[in-house]
């Protein structure tokens, strides 16, 4: 999966900004771990979320950042909020917006949701904040 040159254009544009938003490492392992069964997943998530939506022109990636996150709280999406919190750093989203995008949750998805993310993000922030001591 790490040679581009098989995939579609929509995929080698999704893989450059999958690797800009969350990273090389992630990708790499990401891209490491498929086997023959999740090969097809990789590729449609690649094609999909980061080729035909991330890739649009009329959000930043910080918007999207942020409205990723706060869809991905208000489903109890907790690994994935997770890594979109750590994607911050790429992204350009603040803890201030992400702040705001889980008082949106609470209000439009409920309460327990966005506890449960602020529970997420705050470890989150202070693993990232011990990587950078």
């Amino acid at each position: 999966m790490s040679d581009t040159t098989a995939h579609s254009e929509r995929y080698k544009a999704g893989m450059a900004v999958r690797r800009q938003v969350l990273g090389d490492a992630h990708v790499d392992r990401a891209t490491a771990q498929a086997t023959p069964f999740d090969e097809d997943f990789q590729t449609f998530i690649t094609e999909g979320a980061w080729g035909s939506v991330w890739a649009r022109p009329n959000f930043t990636h910080r918007e999207r950042s942020i409205v990723t996150i706060a869809l991905l709280a208000a489903l109890g999406q907790d690994d994935e909020v997770a890594m979109h919190v750590r994607a911050t750093r790429n992204t350009g989203a603040t803890r201030e917006d992400v702040r705001e995008a889980l008082l949106h949750v609470a209000v439009y998805a409920g309460v327990p949701a966005a506890n449960h993310a602020i529970k997420i993000v705050k470890k989150v922030y202070a693993e990232m904040d011990a990587d950078e001591a």
